[in-house]
């Protein structure tokens, strides 16, 4: 069992920065897989980026290839989303996930365990 809490977003003013944490219960996190996804209103929760089990290899979506850095730390349990570049339409709730697989899934059913998000809005 994996517990995960969000925390770190806020309003922010286009072009501004946000750095999301997830922080994870449980001595196993550095088996896991973690990943980033969000949730915007009317629409469907969608894959932001994965990180590996040992922070080696990582997954962006297209939409913020670039703009966003997804980095972990396994001696403190938390996996970080840094969010540079930021733009109106990456407003949305941002949920942190775990599963123990070494694939970096793209899709919500590709992970186990999910946090109770953090709204991020970006003003224009």
């Amino acid at each position: 069992q994996v517990q995960l809490v969000e925390s770190g977003g806020g309003l922010v003013q286009a072009g501004g920065s946000l750095r999301l944490s997830c922080a994870a219960s449980g001595r196993t996190f550095s088996s896991y897989a973690m990943g980033w996804f969000r949730q915007a209103p009317g629409k469907e929760r969608e894959f932001v980026a994965a990180i590996s089990w040992s922070g080696r290899a990582a997954k962006y979506a297209d939409s913020v290839k670039g703009r966003f850095t997804i980095s972990r730390d396994n001696a403190e349990n938390t996996v970080y989303l840094q969010m540079n570049s930021l733009k109106p339409e990456d407003t949305a709730v941002y949920y942190c996930a775990a599963v123990a697989a070494l694939r970096l899934g793209v899709k919500p059913y590709d992970y186990d365990y999910w946090g109770q998000g953090t709204q991020v809005t970006v003003s224009s």
